[in-house]
């Protein structure tokens, strides 16, 4: 973000990966190379993901009408091998296409510099999902903190505080525009089991549950996913912050998650359901659900009707 301050180190910014052609041919001193796509190894523990969707099909559609335009940047390895910083999906898209080389701006960093540099170039993405968000924030914060950690001798200040006086949560809020409060709760995500951050990811669990649903323990969390796929259903901020208050405790148990969660909330409604499988047989093969619940409805009003004309014929 501009006008922001961070440490004396100075970090690639989007401007600096997407740049015209001529730019490109010397950035900072640098030249770009075109190495070999297997020679490319992806980020270690890479929060974002690549996706099969609308997005990556146009990127494939592109890169097989134009090439790759616009240079993915890595960092050489010991090995002789590159680190992909910038540039997976890009990769993905030559992998599928049968590209081999493909143009690369080769730049010497460290760990916390590729780091930062990898979860910036990724948050210009529309389609970040929560989970993304969540571990990308914590991958980018701890490098924050390593780097803002390492004072010179004479310098006695706390690690994650930079040498101004702010700490490394409050400069990535400014970066990101989110608040410090904000990335913290996204980070608590972190501390979900997969199936769970899944389901938010997947809207089936909202955020602020999800939030309050992190500070179960391992063992709370399995036992409340039995309990929601047993039972088909999801926490409310109410259900998940009661829990939460409970695990705290130490008295949250199976008996527990699963009275809360059988509980009928406010204004919700009793409701029938009729699993397809079950009902399936009674339909031809070529109908919708939507064809069996109108065929069903319409056979109980017709039901009704015949009760009521014997009610009315006993009078």
């Amino acid at each position: 973000m501009a006008g922001s301050k961070r440490t004396n180190i100075k970090l690639p910014t989007v401007d600096d990966l997407f740049t015209t052609e001529g730019e490109r041919q010397d950035v900072n001193g640098e030249r770009v190379q075109t190495i070999p796509i297997e020679s490319i190894c992806d980020f270690p523990n890479h929060p974002f993901q690549i996706r099969k969707d609308e997005v990556m099909q146009r990127m494939v559609e592109s890169i097989a009408d134009n090439g790759v335009r616009i240079p993915v940047l890595v960092r050489p390895l010991p090995d002789g091998q590159y680190q992909m910083v910038a540039g997976h999906r890009r990769k993905e898209a030559c992998r599928q296409l049968g590209i081999e080389m493909m143009p690369a701006i080769v730049r010497e960093m460290s760990d916390d510099e590729a780091t930062i540099c990898m979860v910036e170039s990724n948050y210009q993405r529309e389609d970040v999902l929560p989970s993304e968000r969540a571990f990308s924030y914590k991958m980018q914060l701890d490098a924050m903190k390593r780097i803002a950690g390492r004072p010179p001798r004479n310098n006695s200040v706390q690690v994650g505080q930079n040498f101004r006086g702010t700490t490394s949560r409050e400069e990535l809020a400014a970066e990101s525009g989110q608040s410090s409060t904000q990335i913290q709760r996204f980070i608590r995500l972190t501390e979900l089991i997969p199936p769970l951050i899944q389901m938010v990811d997947e809207k089936q669990i909202a955020f602020n549950p999800a939030v309050a649903l992190s500070y179960l323990a391992e063992k709370e969390q399995k036992d409340l996913l039995e309990t929601m796929q047993s039972e088909d259903r999801t926490p409310s901020l109410s259900q998940a912050m009661r829990m939460k208050a409970l695990s705290q405790e130490r008295k949250l148990d199976m008996d527990t998650i699963f009275a809360i969660m059988t509980e009928i909330k406010p204004n919700q409604k009793e409701q029938i359901k009729l699993p397809k499988e079950k009902i399936g047989s009674f339909f031809p093969k070529s109908y919708s659900v939507k064809q069996m619940e109108e065929t069903i409805i319409k056979l109980l009003t017709d039901w009704k009707r015949m009760r009521e004309r014997g009610r009315d014929a006993q009078r």
